[in-house]
Protein backbone atom coordinates (compact mmCIF):
# COMPACT_ATOMS: atom_id res chain seq x y z
CA UNK A 1 0.00 0.00 0.00
CA UNK A 2 1.80 3.00 -1.22
CA UNK A 3 -0.79 5.49 0.16
CA UNK A 4 1.12 8.27 2.18
CA UNK A 5 0.29 7.91 5.86
CA UNK A 6 -1.68 10.66 7.61
CA UNK A 7 -0.76 11.68 11.22
CA UNK A 8 -3.85 13.41 12.94
CA UNK A 9 -3.59 14.89 16.57
CA UNK A 10 -7.14 14.88 18.10
CA UNK A 11 -6.60 17.43 21.04
CA UNK A 12 -10.48 16.94 22.26
CA UNK A 13 -11.14 19.70 25.31
CA UNK A 14 -7.75 20.68 26.20
CA UNK A 15 -6.25 23.96 26.29
CA UNK A 16 -7.22 27.50 26.14
CA UNK A 17 -6.84 29.83 22.86
CA UNK A 18 -3.54 30.72 23.58
CA UNK A 19 -1.81 27.36 23.92
CA UNK A 20 -3.70 26.12 20.56
CA UNK A 21 -2.01 29.02 18.81
CA UNK A 22 1.41 28.14 20.28
CA UNK A 23 1.00 24.52 19.73
CA UNK A 24 -0.13 24.97 15.82
CA UNK A 25 2.58 27.69 15.44
CA UNK A 26 5.19 25.61 16.73
CA UNK A 27 4.44 22.55 14.38
CA UNK A 28 3.88 24.86 11.48
CA UNK A 29 7.35 26.00 12.06
CA UNK A 30 8.41 22.84 11.73
CA UNK A 31 6.69 21.18 9.23
CA UNK A 32 7.53 24.92 6.59
CA UNK A 33 11.38 24.07 8.13
CA UNK A 34 11.75 19.78 7.65
CA UNK A 35 8.47 18.55 5.55
CA UNK A 36 7.36 15.24 7.31
CA UNK A 37 7.51 12.01 5.78
CA UNK A 38 3.58 12.19 6.16
CA UNK A 39 0.34 14.28 5.92
CA UNK A 40 -0.41 15.99 9.13
CA UNK A 41 -3.15 17.43 10.38
CA UNK A 42 -4.23 18.77 13.60
CA UNK A 43 -8.17 19.09 15.08
CA UNK A 44 -8.54 21.03 18.10
CA UNK A 45 -11.49 22.08 20.24
CA UNK A 46 -14.23 23.88 17.95
CA UNK A 47 -13.15 27.56 19.85
CA UNK A 48 -10.20 27.54 18.70
CA UNK A 49 -10.13 26.22 15.33
CA UNK A 50 -10.40 29.69 13.70
CA UNK A 51 -7.13 31.01 15.41
CA UNK A 52 -5.53 27.45 14.68
CA UNK A 53 -6.36 28.25 11.14
CA UNK A 54 -5.08 31.43 11.14
CA UNK A 55 -1.84 30.38 13.16
CA UNK A 56 -1.12 27.66 10.62
CA UNK A 57 -1.22 30.16 7.78
CA UNK A 58 -0.42 28.96 4.50
CA UNK A 59 1.63 26.07 5.85
CA UNK A 60 1.04 22.09 4.66
CA UNK A 61 -0.13 21.49 8.56
CA UNK A 62 -4.05 20.89 8.05
CA UNK A 63 -6.48 21.57 10.00
CA UNK A 64 -9.79 19.22 11.21
CA UNK A 65 -12.66 19.60 13.64
CA UNK A 66 -13.57 16.93 16.09
CA UNK A 67 -17.20 16.61 15.44
CA UNK A 68 -20.60 18.16 13.31
CA UNK A 69 -24.13 17.70 13.08
CA UNK A 70 -25.65 15.95 10.48
CA UNK A 71 -28.05 18.62 9.66
CA UNK A 72 -26.98 21.77 7.77
CA UNK A 73 -29.06 24.17 9.49
CA UNK A 74 -32.00 24.31 11.90
CA UNK A 75 -33.01 24.92 15.72
CA UNK A 76 -29.90 22.65 17.56
CA UNK A 77 -28.58 24.75 19.82
CA UNK A 78 -25.08 24.22 20.94
CA UNK A 79 -24.67 22.22 17.81
CA UNK A 80 -22.45 22.98 14.64
CA UNK A 81 -22.90 22.17 11.07
CA UNK A 82 -20.17 20.70 8.71
CA UNK A 83 -20.26 23.58 6.65
CA UNK A 84 -19.30 26.03 9.48
CA UNK A 85 -17.03 23.92 9.96
CA UNK A 86 -15.61 24.14 6.26
CA UNK A 87 -15.86 27.96 6.46
CA UNK A 88 -13.58 27.84 9.51
CA UNK A 89 -11.04 26.58 7.30
CA UNK A 90 -11.16 22.69 8.51
CA UNK A 91 -10.71 20.05 5.41
CA UNK A 92 -11.77 17.16 7.84
CA UNK A 93 -13.95 16.11 10.69
CA UNK A 94 -13.59 13.23 12.97
CA UNK A 95 -17.01 11.25 13.48
CA UNK A 96 -17.89 8.40 15.96
CA UNK A 97 -14.98 8.75 18.62
CA UNK A 98 -15.46 5.97 20.74
CA UNK A 99 -15.83 9.41 23.04
CA UNK A 100 -18.76 10.74 21.38
CA UNK A 101 -19.99 7.13 21.38
CA UNK A 102 -20.20 6.57 24.86
CA UNK A 103 -20.63 10.02 26.33
CA UNK A 104 -23.41 11.41 23.73
CA UNK A 105 -24.39 8.16 22.99
CA UNK A 106 -23.84 8.33 19.58
CA UNK A 107 -25.13 5.21 17.04
CA UNK A 108 -23.92 4.03 13.89
CA UNK A 109 -26.72 5.89 12.17
CA UNK A 110 -25.91 8.71 13.60
CA UNK A 111 -22.35 8.68 12.55
CA UNK A 112 -23.76 7.14 8.65
CA UNK A 113 -25.58 10.42 8.52
CA UNK A 114 -22.74 13.08 10.11
CA UNK A 115 -20.16 11.29 7.13
CA UNK A 116 -22.85 12.15 4.38
CA UNK A 117 -23.16 16.09 5.29
CA UNK A 118 -19.36 16.09 5.91
CA UNK A 119 -19.01 14.72 2.03
CA UNK A 120 -21.85 16.91 1.31
CA UNK A 121 -19.68 20.10 2.46
CA UNK A 122 -16.35 18.89 1.05
CA UNK A 123 -14.69 17.44 4.14
CA UNK A 124 -12.79 14.32 4.19
CA UNK A 125 -14.77 12.01 7.46
CA UNK A 126 -12.28 10.43 9.51
CA UNK A 127 -14.74 8.05 10.92
CA UNK A 128 -13.73 6.36 14.03
CA UNK A 129 -14.35 2.83 15.44
CA UNK A 130 -13.16 -0.01 17.64
CA UNK A 131 -14.47 -2.15 20.48
CA UNK A 132 -14.69 -1.98 24.15
CA UNK A 133 -12.54 -4.43 26.56
CA UNK A 134 -15.12 -6.28 27.46
CA UNK A 135 -15.66 -7.16 23.03
CA UNK A 136 -12.42 -8.09 23.08
CA UNK A 137 -12.02 -10.44 25.72
CA UNK A 138 -15.18 -12.11 24.68
CA UNK A 139 -13.52 -12.70 20.73
CA UNK A 140 -15.93 -10.09 19.14
CA UNK A 141 -13.44 -7.70 18.16
CA UNK A 142 -13.52 -8.37 14.31
CA UNK A 143 -17.68 -8.53 14.33
CA UNK A 144 -17.43 -5.73 16.48
CA UNK A 145 -15.40 -3.49 14.16
CA UNK A 146 -17.15 -5.14 10.87
CA UNK A 147 -20.72 -4.00 12.04
CA UNK A 148 -19.71 -0.65 13.14
CA UNK A 149 -17.99 0.32 9.89
CA UNK A 150 -21.37 -1.16 7.70
CA UNK A 151 -23.50 0.99 9.69
CA UNK A 152 -21.46 4.30 9.90
CA UNK A 153 -19.58 4.64 6.14
CA UNK A 154 -21.95 6.44 3.60
CA UNK A 155 -22.59 4.75 0.48
CA UNK A 156 -20.45 7.29 -1.40
CA UNK A 157 -17.62 6.82 1.21
CA UNK A 158 -14.29 6.38 -0.84
CA UNK A 159 -11.10 6.35 -0.02
CA UNK A 160 -10.44 10.67 -1.33
CA UNK A 161 -13.10 11.35 1.06
CA UNK A 162 -12.92 9.13 3.94
CA UNK A 163 -10.54 7.96 6.60
CA UNK A 164 -11.63 5.09 9.12
CA UNK A 165 -9.47 5.35 12.62
CA UNK A 166 -9.59 2.28 14.26
CA UNK A 167 -8.97 3.06 18.41
CA UNK A 168 -9.41 -0.39 20.48
CA UNK A 169 -11.49 1.89 23.17
CA UNK A 170 -9.78 -0.02 26.42
CA UNK A 171 -6.45 1.80 24.86
CA UNK A 172 -7.19 5.28 24.52
CA UNK A 173 -5.54 7.29 27.38
CA UNK A 174 -4.38 4.42 29.26
CA UNK A 175 -1.41 3.34 27.92
CA UNK A 176 -1.87 -0.08 27.03
CA UNK A 177 -1.73 -0.88 23.15
CA UNK A 178 -2.57 -4.23 21.07
CA UNK A 179 0.11 -6.17 20.00
CA UNK A 180 1.40 -5.10 16.58
CA UNK A 181 0.03 -8.49 15.56
CA UNK A 182 -3.43 -7.63 16.91
CA UNK A 183 -3.14 -4.23 15.34
CA UNK A 184 -2.66 -5.86 11.70
CA UNK A 185 -5.06 -8.36 12.18
CA UNK A 186 -7.74 -5.75 12.76
CA UNK A 187 -6.69 -3.37 10.24
CA UNK A 188 -6.43 -6.03 7.65
CA UNK A 189 -9.84 -6.77 8.58
CA UNK A 190 -11.29 -3.61 8.07
CA UNK A 191 -10.12 -3.24 4.90
CA UNK A 192 -11.42 -6.59 4.04
CA UNK A 193 -14.95 -5.15 4.80
CA UNK A 194 -14.11 -2.00 3.38
CA UNK A 195 -13.82 -3.90 0.08
CA UNK A 196 -17.32 -5.29 0.27
CA UNK A 197 -18.66 -1.55 1.43
CA UNK A 198 -16.69 0.67 -1.24
CA UNK A 199 -15.25 -1.99 -4.05
CA UNK A 200 -11.95 -3.16 -3.93
CA UNK A 201 -9.85 -0.96 -5.54
CA UNK A 202 -11.34 2.07 -3.27
CA UNK A 203 -10.32 -0.17 -0.22
CA UNK A 204 -7.04 -0.28 -1.16
CA UNK A 205 -6.69 3.31 -1.09
CA UNK A 206 -8.67 4.11 1.66
CA UNK A 207 -6.24 4.85 4.90
CA UNK A 208 -6.64 2.90 8.04
CA UNK A 209 -5.23 4.85 10.78
CA UNK A 210 -4.58 3.53 14.21
CA UNK A 211 -5.50 5.15 17.40
CA UNK A 212 -4.94 4.02 21.42
CA UNK A 213 -1.91 5.59 23.09
CA UNK A 214 0.11 6.09 20.09
CA UNK A 215 3.46 7.17 21.50
CA UNK A 216 7.29 8.38 19.90
CA UNK A 217 8.01 4.76 21.43
CA UNK A 218 5.65 2.55 20.07
CA UNK A 219 5.15 4.78 16.64
CA UNK A 220 7.55 3.00 14.63
CA UNK A 221 6.12 0.02 15.01
CA UNK A 222 2.69 0.59 14.46
CA UNK A 223 2.91 3.01 11.64
CA UNK A 224 5.51 0.02 10.11
CA UNK A 225 2.50 -2.72 9.54
CA UNK A 226 1.41 -2.54 6.09
CA UNK A 227 -2.77 -1.91 6.46
CA UNK A 228 -1.70 0.86 9.27
CA UNK A 229 -2.28 4.53 7.54
CA UNK A 230 -1.53 6.58 10.21
CA UNK A 231 -2.43 7.64 13.05
CA UNK A 232 -5.17 9.22 15.24
CA UNK A 233 -3.51 10.63 18.57
CA UNK A 234 -4.46 12.08 21.54
CA UNK A 235 -2.35 13.12 24.37
CA UNK A 236 0.88 12.64 22.32
CA UNK A 237 -0.44 15.20 20.10
CA UNK A 238 -0.54 17.74 23.08
CA UNK A 239 3.02 18.39 23.33
CA UNK A 240 4.59 19.19 19.89
CA UNK A 241 8.02 17.60 20.49
CA UNK A 242 6.36 14.21 20.97
CA UNK A 243 3.58 14.99 17.95
CA UNK A 244 6.33 15.38 15.66
CA UNK A 245 8.63 12.76 16.85
CA UNK A 246 5.27 10.21 15.75
CA UNK A 247 5.10 12.34 12.15
CA UNK A 248 9.11 11.11 11.80
CA UNK A 249 8.17 7.62 12.41
CA UNK A 250 6.29 7.07 9.33
CA UNK A 251 8.18 4.65 6.80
Amino acid sequence: MATRKLIVGNWKMNGLKADAVALAHALALRVEASPPPCDLMVCPPLAHIDAVVAAVGGSALAVGAQDCHAAASGAHTGDVSAAMVKDLGCSAVILGHSERRTDHGETDAQVHAKAAAAHAAGLIAIVAIGETGAQRDAGQTLAVVAAQLKGSLPQAATAANTVIAYEPVWAIGTGRTPTTAEVADVHAAVRREAALLMGERSAAGLRILYGGSMTPANAKALLALSDVGGGLVGGASLKADQFWSIAQSCP
